[in-house]
């Protein structure tokens, strides 16, 4: 992947990640009010944080010592 694509896949996965740490605090404060007792919430939350993992380690993996990341 040259230094185009690497900088346009670095945006989305930026986008990508605002987009779901926004739902997380959205699923957390909703849970909060269900004062903790909503499962779909919790499954919820659970697959958003698994979401922002996965970006994470994707946004580490473009950042290599050949990158102007």
């Amino acid at each position: 992947m040259d230094d185009d694509e690497k900088g346009k896949e670095f945006l989305k996965l930026i986008d990508d990640q605002n987009t779901v740490q926004w739902n997380i605090v959205a699923k957390l404060s909703s849970l909060i009010k269900s004062e903790w007792n909503s499962t779909e919430l919790k499954t919820e939350l659970e697959t958003l944080v698994k979401d922002h993992y996965r970006i994470t380690k994707d946004l580490n993996s473009l950042d290599d010592n050949t990158s102007i990341l």
